[in-house]
């Protein structure tokens, strides 16, 4: 594609591949001394290759209209200042208000002071969906070292060790950090937490509050965040693009645009250091278990100011979503997203059978249902696609009713307003896209390649995954490297400062109100069905099962829809800084689907969560991970560039 040169081809690292104008990237800049010839060597960690490789090599962008005159600014050091109506100024941008995002925000606010900027209500995010719980070695008999062994076995063998080995021993840590907080999970008859077994795990680990664990920790999170005068919370704020200039050789952030949704101002947030914690892209795919607020902002937002991608080609989708046309009673109307039966029904005794009542996880692996993710997805798939049926069955009505009810009230709640009761009847389910695995290539604090960017969350590719998420890693996950993110966060804070004046360095994006309602309304409408055929896209030719002629065939079908889209837009008035909700969105959903369809053809065997027909095998020497690195080259699409930067072009 051509916003970026990928650098893993054909299963080994190219240090060769021109990603800047001019320079190369070569081995001996990653690791001095080193040999990657195919595996990964243990030595090469991925937080050193970050933070290594993105000290040396910063690219010579173009450079934008905000480049080089920055330093100049930095002479007035600001608290928080609401400017006018258009600017506002903080210390700390915190876009996004899942896991991540809030408990960062009040680390960082016992030292600044911090815009929390989120899409909808605050609390409408991934981490309020989110049913298992948080895995953590909190019981005598489990172990840091077999959570590793866990996690790594679940991705594919594709984890960074040492990012792992970080988040399973500061884990436990986390989560008393919670329960100080004020989270309540569930506790057993003596006394101690509660601790669940789902798919993957060696161990009960998971820590949890009954099916909700998600919403409860939000709540407690959200609870503090509000009580907390350094923080301010900005709803109904849509982020748009982030303001990056050039120095030197590196690109830096200073901060992001955003439109409030309600009065359809754009806003201009200045700030010292942004934290993206904004989620995933669940919403390339038709069905999703993902809030609607999912639609790859971070990603695409940070893919445009030049961040490092990675590992885009693993995107995961859960195995048990409620299949709507089997249940007794029909939804009166779709839903935006898909109901989540969690992983903890299967590690509680749920049994597959498909819809001749006949077990057939035991057929595909050994451990059944208690397999990872991805295998019992793949398993469902075959089963669907070789009987020509639509879902298969989870049953746990052979367990103890009270149990049931008393583990998932959610889940029984929803099923029985559509007339099935899971205490007596098999539930109904289907895979849908659940978490995206890759994202912005993060350190081990965080960090980024562009200065004063933080990631974390489902939005970062810290490692961690690898091919596959282990359940129940993701909250532990967000919390853990939003807590590592903090220090270096401060750091760059306090030695940075902010102008004001400097917020007109960049063109401002502006809503269509020229364009007048009806035209408006037909861009509406056109996007709205660009966005449909775009998702059918993706799950027919990048599912969960690909092939090479089906990836380059997507890769075709959303350049001429991207195109097409584009054209009918500016033949009807559209300007390439106008923003609106729906349209900025489908900019990003084409970004970050185009940015999966690219890694996928790079990845030339199967691991993990991609599966490919052509080369249906794992390769030991294709054990490395797919990076997207920032090109130098102009790129066309309106997707592809920065609002900022649009006029150049």
């Amino acid at each position: 594609m051509a916003a970026a040169s990928i650098a893993y081809v054909g299963g080994q690292l190219q240090y060769g591949v021109n990603f800047c104008k001019g320079q190369s990237f070569r081995q001996a800049d990653w690791v001095p001394g080193l040999t990657v010839n195919g595996c990964l060597q243990r030595e090469l960690s991925w937080s050193y290759g970050v933070s290594k490789f993105l000290q040396i090599h910063r690219c010579k962008f173009s450079q934008s209209p905000a480049s080089g005159n920055w330093k100049s600014f930095r002479t007035l050091t600001t608290s928080a200042c609401l400017r006018d109506g258009s600017t506002k100024c903080f210390d700390f941008a915190v876009i996004g208000s899942g896991i991540a995002g809030l408990r960062y925000a009040l680390e960082v606010a016992k030292q600044g002071t911090v815009a929390v900027i989120t899409k909808a209500e605050p609390h409408e995010s991934n981490t309020n969906y989110a049913q298992g719980g948080v895995s953590a070695v909190l019981c005598p008999s489990d172990s840091v070292e077999s959570h590793m062994q866990d996690t790594i076995v679940a991705g594919a063998y594709l984890c960074d060790e040492e990012t792992v080995k970080v988040v399973c021993t500061e884990g436990p840590d986390r989560i008393r950090e919670l329960i100080a907080m004020g989270a309540s999970f569930d506790h057993g008859e003596d006394g101690n937490l509660h601790l669940a077994r789902e798919g993957g795990h060696s161990h009960h680990r998971i820590v949890h509050a009954a099916d909700m664990t998600g919403r409860e920790i939000e709540r407690a999170l959200l609870e503090a965040v509000v009580n907390d005068p350094n923080i301010v919370v900005f709803k109904h704020h849509f982020a748009i693009d982030l303001l990056t200039s050039q120095d030197g050789s590196e690109t830096v952030c200073h901060g992001v645009d955003a439109l409030n949704t309600e009065t359809q101002e754009v806003v201009r947030f200045i700030s010292k250091v942004t934290l993206l914690a904004s989620g995933g892209a669940g919403h390339i795919y038709p069905s999703t278990t993902n809030p609607l607020v999912a639609t790859g902002d971070g990603m695409a937002m940070a893919h445009r100011a030049q961040a490092v991608i990675s590992n885009m080609e693993f995107v995961q989708f859960h195995p048990t979503a409620l299949a709507d046309e089997g249940l007794p009673i029909k939804p009166k109307k779709a839903r935006e997203n898909a109901f989540l039966i969690t992983e903890a029904v299967r590690g509680d005794g749920g049994i597959l059978y498909n819809l001749s009542m006949e077990r057939f996880m035991p057929l595909y692996d050994e451990r059944a249902e208690l397999a990872p993710r991805d295998v019992v997805a793949r398993s469902i798939d075959d089963q669907l696609k070789k009987r020509n049926e639509k879902y298969v069955l989870l049953d746990i009505s052979h367990k103890p009713r009270e149990k049931i009810l008393s583990h998932f009230p959610n889940i029984a709640n929803e099923c029985l307003r559509h007339g099935l009761d899971i205490t007596r009847q098999p539930i109904p389910v289907v895979p849908a896209a659940h978490y995206m695995c890759g994202g912005v290539r993060a350190g081990l604090q965080g960090e980024t390649n562009v200065r004063g960017l933080y990631v974390a969350g489902e939005v970062a590719c810290t490692g961690l995954h690898g091919a596959n998420r282990l359940a129940s890693n993701s909250l532990l996950e967000a919390l853990v490297f939003a807590r590592r993110a903090v220090q270096p966060s401060i750091d760059h804070m306090k030695g940075s400062s902010s102008d004001l004046s400097a917020s007109n360095m960049w063109t401002r994006p502006v809503v269509p109100k020229s364009l007048g309602t009806d035209v408006t309304n037909k861009i509406l409408r056109a996007t709205k069905e660009v966005r449909k055929e775009l998702q059918s896209v993706m799950w027919k030719y990048v599912g969960i099962v690909r092939s090479t002629t089906r990836l380059q065939a997507a890769e075709q079908k959303l350049g001429e829809l991207e195109a097409k889209w584009e054209t009918y837009l500016f033949e009807h008035g559209w300007q390439r800084t106008m923003v609106a909700l729906d349209a900025c969105e489908l900019r990003n959903l084409f970004c970050c689907a185009k940015l999966v369809v690219s890694s996928a053809l790079a990845r030339h065997e199967s691991r993990g969560l991609h599966y490919t027909t052509d080369f249906p095998h794992l390769e030991e020497s294709k054990r490395l991970p797919t990076v997207i690195f920032p090109s130098a080259h102009m790129m066309s699409t309106w997707s592809s560039r920065q609002l900022h930067q649009q006029s150049m072009y």
